[in-house]
């Protein structure tokens, strides 16, 4: 007994010793934190600092009222399915699955197997006075170059989470994407007048001029409007929805139409020289080419919703054969139609009469009633190209500016409809022809665009990766490879943590480094390249398109070689112009400005 007491009171002597010292520890770490408190910018903040902070805050909520406004009318939108988050950028944890693969299917055929994709192809025989054989192999070859240009420019979505010209600003930069965000807005809603004029003259044409062609502008416009404000969820679903009643319509048009198809070799132009011929067949190349590529500016609009890590092969052919076989099925019959309209004269008459509608109901008019009810039926194509046009143009105005940016997206979908709605009743009558001799020219871009996009993925993207130096600092590199945060402290603990619990972490850190972008800073202008290199390189290729375009307002000195009316080539000298000077002027602002 007497040896435990003995222990027993050591023990109490070793304790209070203990006691004493974490005590004066814990004053001296209280005396610390408050002699840290004084000096920290926090307590550093009085009542009258707060008070002119609230004040600033509510000058700026009074200066952005309507946004605010507009905001809580977006959030109540949204809350019934209305889509509301403009152009930022979808997280991966927001995304979909690979079931969008079927309606992402559905909507390329019901967007580019419609009236928008066949009224160019009548234009081989009607205008460029080529046989139904040089008109076939011209607008088709040229109408799949397009398609592979759309199909490449669709694998930026779903690694990116981000529209098509918010991708572009890691080309042009925050400041010079506007121009292209512009030619972008002027092609779809120029697109979108023609739609709508089509539209009305096909109701014109089944109603013998009692339907006015504004009732069918109207009635088209808001059809397209309805669905396109509501986001990218419900565009996919009406899309899929549509396919199926509209090319059913074509293959019935196919059969009403073929008691006339023995007329389509019967065309003679034997009074064009070759020259003029070549010219023509250029011509027509490059505007079936332009039907198809023009997708390429808002393609990868329609993969945001994607997993990040979807393989670009899938995403590539799914847009290929989702815009080329479509695009085949109308294309072949509106030279079948055209073809016959050429040398057969009651059609011809129609087409004079009522444009594209005439010709459509001349294909449809034996079966009586039932035939006007496929042109009905066919005036569901036009909508969901409007559809389309409508909801990407919306975010090419959202990068316009900072201001425009706030503003949601179901608000510039109104404005673009009131656009081309007013735009197409003031010129229903001779507009559409002006604009589909306008709207190509504006297609020139996209190849443009194109060869950036590539040259930017193939060579710097691969091999000059280390100069991104905005994008991916070379700092965290090294301090990563060494194992030290930026305080000094180690950070293998953590690593190893993060390697061993956090897999997706890993995986997504994977899935960043084969894509080569930092998509995460895709809306911070510090990081983001200037676009001097693609700037000065677009406007090399502009040059191109000035010398070999041959249209309506221009014919260039080297389009003016091939024949009477001039070969347009510009795509082809833009392309080329615009390929050769990037490489030389992106690495040297790589260089200079690591971004």
């Amino acid at each position: 007994m007497v040896p435990q007491e003995n222990n027993n009171n050591d023990n109490s002597k070793n304790v209070k010793p203990d006691i004493d010292f974490a005590k004066e520890k814990q004053t001296e770490i209280f005396n610390d934190l408050g002699r840290q408190r004084e000096f920290t910018p926090v307590t550093l903040i009085d009542s009258e600092t707060i008070q002119d902070n609230d004040s600033a805050s509510f000058e700026k909520a009074k200066y952005f009222g309507i946004l605010n406004k507009l905001k809580y009318f977006s959030d109540r939108l949204d809350a019934l399915g209305v889509e509301s988050t403009g152009i930022d950028r979808i997280s991966h944890y927001e995304r979909g699955s690979s079931r969008l693969f079927l309606h992402v299917a559905g909507l390329w055929l019901s967007a580019t197997g419609g009236l928008s994709s066949m009224s160019s192809f009548l234009l081989g025989p009607l205008l460029f006075g080529l046989t139904f054989n040089e008109s076939l192999v011209s607008g088709l070859v040229g109408m799949a170059i397009g398609c592979l240009i759309a199909a490449y420019c669709s694998t930026m979505g779903p690694q990116s989470g981000c529209r098509q010209m918010v991708t572009a600003r890691y080309l042009f930069g925050w400041w010079f994407v506007k121009l292209v965000a512009l030619a972008a807005i002027i092609g779809v809603l120029g697109w979108s007048v023609v739609n709508s004029v089509v539209g009305g003259e096909m109701l014109a044409a089944i109603s013998n001029d009692k339907v006015p062609v504004w009732v069918g502008i109207v009635i088209v416009t808001g059809c397209s409007f309805f669905v396109a404000v509501f986001g990218i969820q419900q565009v996919l679903r009406v899309e899929t929805y549509l396919a199926v009643p509209v090319l059913t319509t074509f293959l019935l048009l196919y059969i009403s139409s073929s008691n006339k198809y023995d007329l389509i070799h019967t065309i003679d132009n034997s009074n064009l020289t070759k020259e003029t011929i070549k010219g023509n067949w250029l011509s027509f190349f490059s505007l079936c080419y332009s039907i198809t590529s023009t997708w390429g500016s808002i393609t990868a609009d329609y993969y945001i919703l994607f997993p990040e890590d979807t393989a670009h092969y899938k995403v590539f052919f799914l847009t290929l054969f989702g815009t080329l076989v479509p695009t085949l099925f109308v294309g072949v019959l509106g030279l079948l139609l055209s073809a016959v309209a050429v040398t057969y004269q009651p059609w011809n008459d129609e087409y004079n009469t009522h444009g594209m509608g005439g010709l459509l109901w001349s294909g449809f008019s034996r079966w009586n009633g039932f035939g006007k009810f496929c042109v009905v039926i066919l005036i569901l194509s036009l909508v969901s190209n409007n559809i389309i046009n409508t909801y990407s143009a919306a975010f090419s105005i959202q990068l316009s500016s900072v201001m425009c940016s706030k503003i949601p997206r179901w608000f510039w979908s109104i404005v673009c409809t009131i656009i081309y709605l007013v735009c197409a009743l003031v010129g229903r009558n001779h507009f559409s022809t002006i604009l589909g001799n306008f709207l190509p020219m504006i297609g020139y871009w996209i190849s443009m665009y194109f060869i950036l996009l590539l040259e930017e993925n193939l060579i710097f993207r691969r091999y000059f990766l280390h100069l991104f130096t905005k994008e991916f600092p070379p700092k965290e590199q090294n301090d990563n490879e060494s194992g030290f945060n930026d305080d000094g402290t180690s950070s293998n603990i953590s690593r190893v943590s993060t390697t061993v619990t956090n897999l997706h972490l890993l995986k997504r850190r994977h899935i960043a480094v084969h894509h080569r972008y930092n998509w995460d800073e895709w809306d911070n202008s510090d990081v983001l390249t200037h676009g001097y290199a693609a700037t000065f390189a677009f406007l090399c290729g502009v040059a191109g398109v000035v010398v070999g375009m041959a249209q309506a307002y221009w014919i260039g000195p080297i389009a003016r070689k091939f024949g009477e009316f001039g070969g347009d080539i510009a795509m082809w000298l833009s392309m080329g112009f615009s390929g050769i000077v990037y490489p030389w002027v992106r690495y040297l602002e790589l260089k200079k400005y690591g971004r």
